[in-house]
């Protein structure tokens, strides 16, 4: 026991550095029954995170079928290195080149939205803001010294930061409290938002495909149980009629 109270009190710092920095987070509001925004969140993910990062443990065939894709539209449109449609959604990166080139290899974002939260995915993507320190000339308010470029630049333009001066602990420091975008990206700041929870949306759904079919079978079996509740109450009722 005592040997895991101290091991407990070694770790707890490094647990603490491992989450990073306390950033309020924006809530995503995501919906799982939105197929249209799945299906968005799909393509911008194919078009702008495949070329890095995987989802090897989810499959072109079950992520058309789950969002409404018909197969042969989702063949044409979202698959662009000629696999089949029962692959997994892997890119042709080496990981080896990717770890030279961002200093580690991207990781895998299949479980992306469990490990993290669609809140942190949703604020991490509106969080991008220029940092010309940076190698990507980029960096992130809830990630900071992010490895990687702001692949939705395009989208939503280039972004500054937005500081304040607060007193902590004494002291008068400048805080990044947010982003501005210059207006120069293909959308407008509401269709980027949108595009942010499209995407963190089919980061969720991908991060349990079956939830919502859990989520219905839960339900029926609770109204199973509920009923079964109810004819074993009459049955005891009877059966215990006459010894009473």
């Amino acid at each position: 026991m005592k040997k895991l109270i101290v091991g407990l009190f070694v770790l707890l710092p490094t647990f603490a550095m491992a989450a990073g920095p306390s950033v309020p987070l924006m809530k995503a509001g995501n919906d799982l029954t939105d197929n249209a925004s799945l299906q968005r969140g799909a393509k911008l993910f194919m078009n702008y995170c495949l070329g890095c990062h995987q989802m090897q443990y989810q499959r072109y065939e079950r992520t058309f079928r789950d969002i409404g894709i018909p197969t042969p539209v989702g063949e044409e449109q979202l698959i662009f290195d000629g696999s089949k449609v029962g692959s997994h959604i892997k890119n042709a990166i080496d990981p080896d080149d990717a770890a030279k080139w961002f200093g580690a290899p991207p990781p895998d974002l299949t479980l992306i939205s469990r490990v993290k939260s669609p809140d942190y995915i949703y604020t991490y993507l509106k969080s991008f803001y220029k940092d010309d320190s940076r190698p990507f000339g980029v960096n992130n308010v809830v990630f900071p010294s992010v490895g990687m470029p702001h692949v939705l630049q395009e989208l939503q333009g280039v972004s500054t930061a937005i500081t304040e001066e607060v007193e902590e602990h004494g002291h008068t420091v400048t805080k990044i409290v947010g982003t501005v975008s210059d207006g120069s990206g293909e959308m407008s700041d509401d269709e980027y938002d949108q595009a942010a929870r499209d995407l963190t949306n089919f980061f969720e759904y991908v991060g349990e495909p079956s939830r919502l079919e859990s989520k219905a079978l839960g339900i029926k079996v609770l109204g199973f149980l509920f009923i079964l509740f109810i004819l074993a109450f009459l049955l005891k009722k009877e059966y215990w009629r006459d010894v009473h």
